[in-house]
């Protein structure tokens, strides 16, 4: 997007979500005069993203519980990805916006939102304007589920309304987990099977997490490149014999 400080858009299927970061220079009351910054979100839909028009939720006077909960979500999970020490006074607000659905839509706006914060840090890191870099490794976000006893990834809609068991997972490129997400659709499930789609979401979130980098690359070697100038400081002063020679 051309004015967001950083966006990204994302498409896992027929899902597509668009993301856009804005900072703005000052934190919610209660971090005021805290040195830390703040991340949140918001999350939604267009009236046509689904099979038939939703009504937009401004029209309602606020947002849904699905969309609340979503929202707190985002929020979460990329407050898990971002140093606050490092972006004091600073609030990153991170839109997610719906064009279509197709399963998965707050797991690929984790994904997206994480991009988009890397690109709008980024700016504001390399003008000077941060006094660390505060974005820690890749985080991502994808759906899981069982299908008629099959383990699949990233289900989309069709799936989705017949599976059994139906999971979202967060989590950091190195497989920490950040949040787990999982209903018994239509039954109980086991231990084993679990683990099975947790297994399986780490596989899935190591390709977002590359995909992400990729995205990324040209901002993080120019961070990189400020971060080894800086860590370096300044060139110690030369001699006054060096600098005019032998007598």
């Amino acid at each position: 997007m051309k004015f967001a400080e950083g966006s990204a858009l994302i498409e896992l299927g027929d899902t597509r979500v668009v993301a856009a970061a804005s900072v703005e220079n000052r934190v919610p009351p209660f971090l005021r005069d805290s040195g830390r910054g703040w991340l949140t979100a918001e999350y939604s839909m267009l009236p046509r993203a689904t099979h038939t028009r939703a009504a937009r939720e401004v029209t309602q006077g606020r947002p849904s519980g699905r969309t609340a909960e979503i929202q707190r979500l985002i929020g979460r999970s990329l407050r898990a990805a971002v140093d606050l020490g490092a972006m004091p006074d600073r609030t990153l607000i991170l839109d997610c916006d719906v064009l279509q659905a197709d399963g998965g839509t707050r797991t690929a706006a984790v994904t997206a939102a994480y991009v988009a914060a890397g690109l709008a840090l980024g700016r504001l890191f390399l003008t000077g304007d941060l006094p660390a870099w505060p974005l820690l490794g890749p985080l991502a976000a994808v759906s899981v589920g069982l299908v008629d006893g099959v383990p699949l990834l990233d289900l989309e809609y069709v799936e989705d309304q017949v599976a059994e068991v139906d999971m979202n997972v967060v989590a950091t490129e190195a497989g920490d987990l950040v949040e787990i997400q999982g209903t018994g659709e239509r039954r109980s499930f086991r231990r084993a099977e679990m683990d099975a789609l947790v297994d399986l979401a780490l596989k899935g979130i190591g390709e977002l997490a590359a995909a992400q980098r990729q995205a990324l690359a040209t901002t993080l070697e120019e961070v990189a490149a400020v971060r080894e100038r800086r860590g370096r400081g300044p060139a110690a002063p030369k001699s006054e014999k060096d600098l005019w020679g032998r007598p």
